[in-house]
C-alpha cells in the first residue's frame, strides 16, 4: 500500500475550515478519502461535574487528546483503521459512540490548532492555513454555536472574547507560519480549492 497523503487545515474559528475539507473531501470518492476532525479529540471530561466542564477552554492546546490524534493518525497510515471518539458540545464531554475509520488514499485532519503541536504538523504532507477575517468569523461563530450548540447570544460573545480571540492570537494565529499553503476567505476561494485538490490528485497518482 502506498504511504496516504495526510493533508492539516488549520485556521481560526469560522475561518471556513471545514468548507474547504468539505471541498476536498467531495472531490474524490469515498473510498480514496477520509475525514478526521480534531474536534473529536477533545478530552474526555467524565470526571467532572457539568459545573465544571462548561468551564473547559476549547481554543487551548490542553483541551486536546494529541497523543490519542497522533496515535490515530499513525495507524491510518500504517493502514489500520481507527475508533474515533464523538465529543458532544451539548453535555461538554465525550459520548460513548465511536466512528469507525478505515485507512484511505487521503487524510484529512482539520482543526483550529492542527499545526500548533510540532508532532503533529511533522506527520503532515501538505499544510493549509484557512485565512478569515475577525469580523466575519465571529458571526459565523455566533450562527453555529446557537443553531448547533443551543448556546445564547450573550454566552456566545462573551466566550469570544474573554477566551477564543485571546487563545486564537496565542495559538491559531502565530501557526500561520507554518502553512504551506494559506487560503483567504475560505471555502469561497473556489481557485486556491481547485489548486488543492489538482495537486493532491497529482501526489497518489504519481
Amino acid at each position: 500500500m502506498k504511504k496516504p497523503v495526510l493533508i492539516g487545515i488549520t485556521g481560526g474559528t469560522g475561518s471556513g475550515k471545514s468548507t474547504v475539507a468539505n471541498a476536498i473531501y467531495n472531490s474524490f470518492g469515498e473510498k480514496s478519502i477520509c475525514m478526521i476532525s480534531q474536534d473529536s479529540y477533545y478530552k474526555d471530561q467524565s470526571h467532572l461535574s457539568f459545573e465544571d466542564r462548561v468551564k473547559t477552554n476549547y481554543d487551548h492546546p490542553m483541551a486536546f487528546d494529541t497523543d490519542l490524534l497522533i496515535d490515530h493518525l499513525q495507524r491510518l497510515l500504517a493502514g489500520q483503521p481507527i475508533e474515533m471518539p464523538t465529543y458532544d458540545f451539548t453535555i461538554h464531554n465525550r459520548t460513548k459512540e465511536v466512528k469507525i475509520v478505515e485507512p484511505r488514499d487521503i487524510i484529512i485532519v482539520e482543526g483550529i490548532l492542527v499545526l500548533d503541536d510540532k508532532r503533529l504538523r511533522d506527520l503532515l504532507d501538505i499544510k493549509i492555513y484557512v485565512d478569515t477575517d475577525a469580523d466575519i468569523r465571529i458571526l459565523r461563530r455566533l450562527v453555529r454555536d446557537i443553531e448547533e450548540r443551543g448556546r445564547s447570544v450573550s454566552s456566545v460573545v462573551d466566550q469570544y472574547l474573554s477566551v477564543v480571540r485571546p487563545m486564537h492570537m496565542q495559538f491559531t494565529e502565530p501557526s500561520k507560519r507554518y502553512a504551506d499553503l494559506i487560503i483567504p476567505e475560505g471555502g469561497h476561494n473556489k481557485v486556491a480549492i481547485d489548486v488543492m485538490v489538482r495537486s493532491v490528485k497529482a501526489l497518489i497518482e504519481d
